[in-house]
């Protein structure tokens, strides 16, 4: 397919290194200023955005926050952030570049899985891309060769594989896109009143983004978007990818470390995932997530 999960993940997390300074005590870890500090086996230096929910803020309320909580405690350190917007000019490279790879951090909690620029994890979880519709519209959208995705107007998030998909099948004219992942001040929150609103009849978003939102959303409802071939002769496209934690490339001592508790800690991970009502989809078919 001509778009990957990295791709989708470095539109969506749009960097620049943050100027402010600040100190802020999160969960009983105290989270360290906008500094470059040495490494430190003591200490977990993650690098997290400070005002993209429900992915991660400075007060720590995003699920990537508490990821960082659980490993930081399990592996015995303390948790220190170096604040940078995904989303500034730059895109997700640029932040990696300027933070991570500068050695500012030592780890992001939320990186595809088969990057092929940094180090990463086994997975600790993997999601899925979600048709979100209203419950009383009855369109019945289970795939996008769904006969509704003919006749109703379709927003999407963009830069990401359902755009890619719906250039494929013709669907683009009569669409919307969702500038979130390039905006920093755009919540996600923003597609599901779209839908709400009847703005868009359906919206197609990586759901992690929204799964959090949906509580002051009832008359919504989501649907898993499945793998398809579009074509003879095409691959499947695929909508499901595995999330790990990233680290510089030839960190390979830090990486065991976090596989470790990945592998130790698989119920506490789900289990902050589940409040955020992160949807965990199984691994896709053609992915091998054991010889990593």
């Amino acid at each position: 397919m001509s778009w990957t999960m990295s791709g989708w993940a470095r539109q969506a997390r749009a960097a620049a290194v943050s100027a402010a300074a600040i100190t802020v005590s999160v969960g009983g870890f105290a989270q360290a200023a906008n500094s470059a500090p040495t490494a430190d086996s003591h200490v977990l230096r993650v690098c997290a955005d400070p005002n993209y929910m429900p992915y991660s803020n400075k007060a720590g309320e995003g699920f990537e926050n508490k990821v960082a909580e659980l490993v930081a405690k399990a592996m015995g350190r303390k948790l220190e952030y170096r604040w940078a917007s995904y989303r500034a000019r730059g895109g997700f490279s640029n932040f990696l570049a300027e933070n991570l790879d500068a050695k500012k951090c030592d780890v992001v909690m939320n990186l595809p899985y088969g990057d092929n620029e940094e180090g990463y994890t086994k997975p600790y979880y993997y999601s899925s891309y979600v048709f979100v519709t209203r419950k009383d519209k009855h369109y019945h959208i289970r795939s996008m060769n769904s006969v509704s995705m003919r006749s109703i107007k379709i927003g999407f998030e963009a830069g990401t594989t359902p755009e890619t998909a719906m250039k494929m099948l013709g669907l683009i004219n009569n669409s919307v896109p969702f500038h979130i992942a390039s905006n920093p001040n755009a919540s996600p929150k923003s597609m599901l009143q779209a839908v709400q609103d009847d703005k868009v009849g359906v919206m197609i978003t990586w759901e992690p983004a929204i799964g959090y939102f949906l509580k002051d959303y009832p008359d919504l409802q989501i649907a898993r978007v499945p793998s398809e071939e579009y074509g003879p002769g095409l691959p499947a496209v695929n909508y499901t990818y595995g999330m790990a934690m990233g680290v510089r490339k030839h960190d390979t001592a830090l990486k065991a470390e976090l596989n470790k508790v990945i592998a130790a800690h698989k119920a506490q991970l789900a289990a902050v995932l589940a409040k955020y009502d992160v949807k965990l989809y199984p691994n896709p078919r053609h992915v091998n997530f054991s010889n990593q």
